[in-house]
Formats: C-alpha cells, sequence, structure tokens
C-alpha cells in the first residue's frame, strides 16, 4: 500500500501506535478508541493505558490525544509526535 490508498478500520485495527516524541508504545489500534466528529471528520485517538479490560477498583486510565498529532499510517504501525502537555489524561 502506497500512501494515497485508502485505509479500512479492519486494516488497520492490528497496527501499533507509536509516539516517536517519547518512544512510547500505546499497544495496537484495537485495544483503543477513535472519536469522530458529526461530519465524519476523526477527531481523537483515546488511549486506554491499562493492561486489563476488567478493572472493577481502580478504572481504567486513558490519553485523549488529538488526531493532528498523528503523523504517518504506516504499513504496520500508526505514529504520532505529541508531547505529553498536549495529551489529556482521563480515568473512568
Amino acid at each position: 500500500m502506497n500512501d494515497n490508498t485508502i485505509k479500512t478500520l479492519s486494516e488497520i485495527e492490528n497496527f501499533e501506535i507509536i509516539n516517536v516524541n517519547d518512544g512510547e508504545k500505546y499497544n495496537y489500534l484495537s485495544n483503543n478508541d477513535i472519536i469522530v466528529d458529526g461530519e465524519g471528520r476523526l477527531k481523537f485517538l483515546i488511549v486506554n493505558l491499562s493492561n486489563s479490560k476488567f478493572t472493577f477498583f481502580g478504572g481504567n486510565e486513558y490519553l485523549e490525544i488529538p488526531w493532528d498529532y498523528v503523523k504517518k499510517i504506516g504499513a504496520k504501525t500508526i505514529i504520532l509526535d505529541v508531547e505529553e502537555e498536549n495529551i489529556k489524561r482521563a480515568r473512568l
């Protein structure tokens, strides 16, 4: 696939998310979420920091990363370039 090829969610759900700013790996897209606005634009990447889907006591911690910081969707990775101060943290 070249950069101009349209990729479907089913194709990229097994892509690993990596922040080149600090080298942090955020698991695979299938373990995270994407927020899309009412007009179909990608707005945020929601990264689940919890290792388990079942957390009964502490809740899950999430990162909300604006889609503008997604720099490239490669052959097997989604590349971010975002600094810590541009990431919103939340706990559910």
